[in-house]
């Protein structure tokens, strides 16, 4: 075999290896995300089983506030059934929202308030909340890491082909203004 012929195989050889190495480090960030998400999941399951414990405790204190307890219901299934990230990022934070009104109230009764169940729900909700953030940090950061690794040069030129398409990040979005204002409680 000629120079040429060792040289041009030489270059095959370090350009199918550096095809193979950037394609598993993709392959390796879309797996991260994925892993990510599950985090998420993990703990908005874990938001949704309290929630209904918690809308008993309340219903026996605030009887005439129907309207915030099936607010949290619907918000509630609604997030359960939410398909793919937009849809449960739209669906929960719908049920933040709700959730928000639902505390709002125990400021309206102080015997909710006092209740030893209301305050120990209270705090374990508030607890899953800061582990849920921190699952959101997390699955966004791995969603920056994917979205920048498939657009940039040179995973780019192939990263569509191959089936890597950007992921949508868990954000609050435009509902964050709504979600920051103090909720309303009106008799």
């Amino acid at each position: 075999m000629s120079t040429t012929a060792w040289i041009v195989l030489g270059v095959l050889v370090v350009l199918v290896l550096w095809v193979i190495t950037v394609y598993n480090g993709l392959v390796a960030m879309r797996q991260r995300v994925g892993q990510s998400f599950a985090d998420v999941d993990v703990q908005l399951k874990q938001r949704h089983d309290l929630i209904p414990n918690l809308v008993e405790t309340v219903k026996g204190y605030a009887t005439h506030e129907r309207g915030t307890l099936e607010a949290v219901v619907n918000a509630r299934n609604r997030a359960m059934a939410a398909q793919g990230p937009e849809q449960q990022v739209a669906a929960e934070n719908q049920l933040t929202g709700a959730l928000r009104q639902l505390f709002a109230l125990s400021e309206a009764y102080p015997d909710l308030k006092a209740n030893q169940n209301f305050q120990q729900l209270q705090t374990e909700l508030s607890d899953i909340e800061n582990k849920l953030a921190a699952a959101r940090r997390f699955f966004n950061n791995a969603v920056s890491e994917y979205n920048t690794g498939i657009q940039q040069f040179p995973a780019a030129l192939f990263a569509a082909s191959m089936g890597f398409h950007p992921q949508t990040f868990f954000d609050v979005g435009e509902e964050r203004r709504t979600l920051e204002q103090a909720p309303q409680v009106k008799f």
